[in-house]
């Protein structure tokens, strides 16, 4: 297909050429316009954003704190997986994710939003009942099921409490906390979570100080992708969480 011929003046577009200039004039258009486009949805913040975090921290802060997000942004959707396994955002499975362990890669921006130590707690009800605790073993207790053993807090359940004292085994930790708060048994949680629900931090006896100083303790970490992080609909996300949850987290140590 020749588009040119030469002559004593140059080059001379054929009628192949001409025919195709205002298909390539339509294609230039069209592309500026999606360009343009994207650009204004970018600019207002819209569109969908994919966020990982796990199902305790989504339940309770991340979900109930959306309805603000909304109203600062109503072209916003958000995408939360609320489960326990890690997306890869090397990947793409998600554009943000709130973790507790602190990822690893060149491609990942992070900031960490603070420290939670984890604590033995109840309902109220059976605070009462049990008084000041001598014993772990003198109350019934709720631990994590097989399947995350490995977890720290389940691994201080099972150091210092008998399988005799379990009165629940579930890794749903909402489940955890709904038998807690119902006076069923202790439960290990973090700090924050004692403001949103009905449970207080038991009173214990001072021989039993010493195993305190094995609670767990966890970071939280926000994580975004590099390349998207300035994305205005990302950038939008990131920073409403960094400052939701940093306004219940005890600030990070240096």
């Amino acid at each position: 297909m020749q588009l040119f011929d030469r002559n004593r003046s140059g080059l001379v577009a054929t009628r192949v050429a001409e025919a195709m200039l205002a298909a390539a004039e339509t294609m230039e258009a069209a592309h500026a316009r999606l360009t343009r486009d994207a650009s204004d949805i970018e600019r207002a913040a819209e569109g969908t954003v994919r966020l990982s975090a796990a199902p305790g921290l989504a339940d309770l802060f991340v979900a109930p704190a959306l309805v603000r997000l909304r109203a600062r942004y109503p072209k916003l959707r958000i995408e939360l997986d609320a489960s326990v396994r890690p997306l890869d955002l090397g990947r793409r499975e998600a554009d943000l994710a709130l973790r507790s362990v602190q990822p690893r890669g060149a491609e990942l921006l992070i900031t960490k939003l603070g420290n939670a130590r984890w604590v033995a707690a109840g309902a109220p009800s059976l605070l009462k009942k049990l008084g000041r605790l001598k014993r772990w073993g003198a109350a019934p207790w709720i631990q994590w099921e097989k399947d995350l053993l490995s977890f720290a807090p389940a691994r201080w359940i099972a150091e210092h409490v008998s399988p005799d004292s379990i009165a629940l085994s579930t890794s749903h930790f909402t489940s955890q906390l709904a038998a807690a708060e119902s006076g069923l048994g202790l439960v290990l949680v973090p700090e924050p979570y004692l403001r949103l629900k009905h449970l207080a931090a038991a009173e214990i006896s001072r021989s039993l100080e010493p195993a305190t100083k094995s609670w767990p303790s966890d970071d939280l970490w926000l994580v975004g992708h590099r390349a998207q992080r300035e994305v205005p609909r990302v950038a939008a996300v990131w920073t409403f969480l960094a400052s939701e949850l940093r306004k219940v987290l005890p600030k990070a140590p240096p």
